[in-house]
C-alpha cells in the first residue's frame, strides 16, 4: 500500500490520539476516524472525526459519510464484503491492515 497521489485516508480507530491512534478490529463499529491529508508524498494533515453511527449499523452510511469528506482510502483492522462493495462503489479504495497505529501504517506507506 503506497500513496503515489495526493489523497484523503481515513483510519477505522480505537481511540482518538491522532496518528498514535490504535486501528480499530471493524470499520464500522470504530468509535473514530482519523483523516490523514497527504500531499506529495508527506502527511500535511490530521485530524478526528467521530463515527456518527458508532455502535449502530445501518449499511451504506458510513461509506457516503466519508465520501462526503472526501475520502480516498479507508484503512481498518477488518471489513465486511457489503462495506467493502459500497466504498468500490464509490471509488474509495479499502484496505485491512493487523492491529497497530496509524503511525505505524503511515511509516510504511509513505514512511512519516
Amino acid at each position: 500500500m503506497i500513496f503515489r497521489e495526493d489523497m484523503k485516508v481515513a483510519f477505522a480507530c480505537e481511540n482518538n490520539n491522532g496518528i498514535e491512534s490504535k486501528i480499530a478490529a471493524h470499520f464500522g463499529r470504530c468509535p473514530y476516524y482519523i483523516i490523514v491529508d497527504i500531499e506529495g508524498g508527506e502527511v500535511k494533515g490530521v485530524r478526528a472525526v467521530e463515527n456518527p453511527i458508532a455502535g449502530g449499523h445501518e449499511p451504506g452510511y458510513l461509506p457516503n459519510y466519508l465520501a462526503g469528506m472526501g475520502v480516498k482510502k479507508v484503512v481498518a483492522g477488518g471489513m465486511g464484503p457489503r462495506a467493502v462493495e459500497w466504498f468500490s462503489r464509490l471509488g474509495i479504495e479499502t484496505v485491512v491492515e493487523m492491529s497497530c497505529t496509524v503511525k505505524e501504517v503511515l511509516a510504511r506507506i509513505v514512511g512519516k
